[in-house]
């Protein structure tokens, strides 16, 4: 999922905050491109490690080939990082001294039509970020019922209009089966006033992605597991990308006495910086450090 608003500024913040200890083993929970795993793997000595994980096969492989000149000191596992501690004991590793989540989606996942997570491109109505996954949005669409959907579009997306779009979601669906982006895009557009269109549809298809990937759900068991497997004095580092998965970090970080924040105020990308990667825009980084005994 890495890479979604990665600007060098935040890189650089990020990988700062996060090692400590050179010779240290590190996890990014979304390794998606790398970009993250390579700043980490540059700034650590001979001996430091990094676990890089990712739902999405495809990223994996791409990045096992694009990062193959660290190959000795790179282990990278496929799966969900709600299963954290799991999949480090798969990989030999008990504790860590750090663990960085870059939520969201890679420009990798976004730009590719054939994945369904944007409303620009015409694509199946997918959004698994786990392709061996078996909801897709396309299944949600054509299954739920017209009070879980609402939910899920007032939840997860914070839109206004939620019960409109549901409304013609369900009558759409009577009509025809829903299999495409623009299918879903038509259903928004024909719901709501012109002017809330952009906004509407961004909601919309994040709240699908949401739903279909448990994203929030995974993320608290993350960040619980995260914490668990840190040594004293590890750091834990998140980018968050709207407000959802932020006030889930901003309450996880202030409600742990194992946890000292370090940034007081979450790191904003500057003007400079979200004008030439919009997506940077809306990204809040926070970092904690577990407690010295």
């Amino acid at each position: 999922m890495n890479g979604t608003g990665h600007t060098p500024a935040l890189l650089a913040e990020s990988t700062g905050l996060l090692v400590w200890d050179e010779r240290g083993t590190y996890v990014d929970a979304t390794l998606g491109w790398g970009g993250q795993t390579e700043e980490i793997l540059r700034c650590t000595a001979p001996e430091g490690r990094v676990v890089g994980i990712d739902r999405d096969g495809e990223a994996l492989a791409a990045t096992r080939r694009r990062l193959a000149a660290y190959a000795e000191r790179l282990v990278l596992a496929q799966g969900n990082f709600a299963g954290l501690k799991r999949l480090l004991s798969g990989c030999g590793v008990e504790t860590v001294q750090g663990v960085v989540f870059d939520l969201g989606l890679s420009s990798m996942q976004l730009d590719d039509p054939s994945r369904g997570f944007s409303y620009r491109q015409e694509g199946p109505l997918d959004m698994r970020m786990d392709r061996g996954e078996r909801t897709t949005a396309g299944e949600i669409l054509r299954t739920a019922s017209e009070e879980r959907l609402a939910g899920i579009l007032f939840e997860y997306g914070e839109e206004r209009w939620a019960r409109k779009i549901t409304k013609r979601i369900v009558l759409e669906r009577q009509r025809r089966a829903l299999q495409t982006t623009r299918d879903l895009a038509e259903c928004i557009l024909g719901a709501i006033p012109q002017k809330m269109a952009h906004k509407s549809l961004g909601r919309v298809f994040q709240a699908l992605r949401i739903a279909v990937n448990r994203e929030l759900e995974a993320l608290q068991e993350g960040l619980g597991q995260a914490l668990e497997l840190l040594v004293p004095g590890g750091r834990l580092v998140v980018l968050s990308y709207h407000s959802l998965e932020d006030r889930i970090v901003k309450e996880m970080f202030r409600g742990s006495k194992a946890l000292r924040i370090l940034t007081k105020k979450p790191v904003r990308a500057s003007a400079e910086e979200a004008a030439r990667n919009p997506r940077a825009k809306s990204a809040k980084l926070r970092a904690a450090e577990v407690v010295k005994p």
